[in-house]
């Protein structure tokens, strides 16, 4: 579910209609749905509550002060990959100490400045990084907390560049050698166990590749517990969501659409998962980020040009792959639907954006009701992986974001000026 449906017509964000918006701060237009955002956490944590469990949301997948605080007031916790997200959640009233702090490239800086914040625990991905943040910690005479992320090498069945539970990715520790890196980590005098952490995928559409995930990890923690006194296991995030008929999911009987049938549900996840791990009694941590975000946001653009060719009909919109990066780099699928609600009759239409690569394009030959210069149209389910991913390619602005609650709206972040994109940019000293 979530809050994005046509009012007379128009496409609306709760109680605010999108072209108000795209009206008052221009296109390219992020927008983003507060109550969405909340619905979502509370749906997933509503269907966990059996278990002593916490949600990090992964600020990866929208990291925007706005969406951060809305899912701070919730009391979620968050899962970082970068000293700077870490920096982040404190700037949006998060707090620290709910923070897990993930990745493989972890600099000694930025493990310094999260034991400085007292974060609540590193998922450490190989014995490398184990023994540098027990050197550090004990320069700053502190004892850090971690959980070795295992890789249980499970095919997560999703696309090859968002899978990342194999033994073909570089991601975590392999399953056999865990064993003796907590021996080895138990040894090291400023390294406390926590827990252990897994994830194997993003954007996985069946339960079944978690259960198998579950069934082989969830021995080796009650292991650890009995052993090391661990007090968690994170089985990471990657429920999918629906981009196919995402606007009909927005209705209360979204479940009649024809993708609806197959998509995991927080309830379908929960009804296998818990009970696999709630006769471990650890604490579970959960870290989804696009099962909260993604169906939260959109991205407004406006038609530049109509180009007709002898076979193909291009709308060349105003975004671009600068903006919207999914398409063209993983062939995303997001629904585009026209601002108004038209009855014009669906044609083929390539919608693309004016970047000078081929790949700029957000849809091939797509069934799109005839749209014409300077209509709105909206690309559906970009509230995660979208603005996170944008850049300044062919020197063009980053778009604004908007955040709605209700019938209030407010920009949270400005539209980028060009001149700002050169801002730390001089020519050498010689050049003068």
């Amino acid at each position: 579910m979530h809050k994005f449906r046509y009012v007379r017509n128009q496409l609306h964000c709760e109680n605010i209609s999108i072209r108000s918006l795209a009206k008052k701060h221009g296109t390219p237009l992020y927008v983003y749905s507060s109550q969405t955002l909340i619905d979502n956490f509370n749906r997933l944590h509503k269907s966990v509550v059996p278990l002593d469990h916490l949600i990090c949301f992964a600020m990866k997948s929208n990291s925007n002060l706005g969406v951060i605080h809305t899912l701070a007031t919730m009391e979620s916790g968050f899962d970082t990959v970068s000293g700077g997200e870490i920096q982040r959640v404190i700037a949006a009233g998060g707090d620290p100490r709910k923070c897990v702090f993930a990745g493989v490239g972890k600099t000694e800086d930025e493990i310094s400045f999260a034991l400085s914040k007292n974060i609540y625990c590193f998922n450490v991905e190989s014995e490398p990084e184990l023994t540098r943040i027990n050197q550090i910690a004990n320069k700053l005479k502190k004892k850090a907390p971690v959980a070795i992320r295992v890789n249980p090498n499970v095919d997560a069945k999703t696309h090859k560049k968002i899978t990342t539970g194999t033994y073909e990715n570089k991601f975590g520790i392999a399953y056999e050698k865990i064993a003796a890196v907590y021996a080895r980590a138990n040894k090291l005098k400023n390294i406390k166990l926590r827990g252990l952490q897994m994830h194997i995928g993003s954007q996985l559409t069946q339960v079944k590749p978690f259960e198998e995930a579950v069934r082989k990890v969830a021995p080796m923690a009650a292991k650890l517990k009995t052993k090391y006194g661990i007090e968690f296991l994170s089985i990471g995030g990657g429920i999918g969501i629906m981009y196919e008929d995402a606007l009909a999911s927005g209705d209360p009987k979204w479940w009649k659409c024809k993708e609806a049938k197959n998509i995991l549900t927080p309830e379908k996840y929960a009804d296998t998962l818990v009970p696999l791990l709630k006769p471990l009694g650890l604490k579970v941590l959960l870290e989804p980020g696009r099962f909260i975000a993604g169906n939260a946001g959109i991205l407004v653009t406006r038609v530049e040009y109509v180009k007709r060719t002898g076979k193909k009909c291009f709308a060349i919109v105003d975004a671009a792959m600068n903006d919207l990066i999914r398409p063209a780099f993983y062939e995303s699928y997001h629904e585009i639907v026209p601002v108004k609600q038209s009855r014009n009759r669906p044609i083929a239409t390539d919608v693309v954006g004016g970047i000078c690569e081929t790949g700029d394009t957000f849809c091939k030959n797509r069934l799109i009701p005839r749209i014409e210069e300077g209509d709105l149209v909206a690309m559906l389910s970009a509230g995660a992986y979208g603005f996170v991913m944008a850049g300044t390619y062919n020197t063009r602005p980053l778009p604004a974001e908007v955040l709605v609650a209700g019938k209030n709206a407010a920009i949270v972040r400005k539209r980028q000026k060009v001149k700002d994109i050169w801002d730390g940019e001089s020519v050498a000293p010689w050049q003068r």
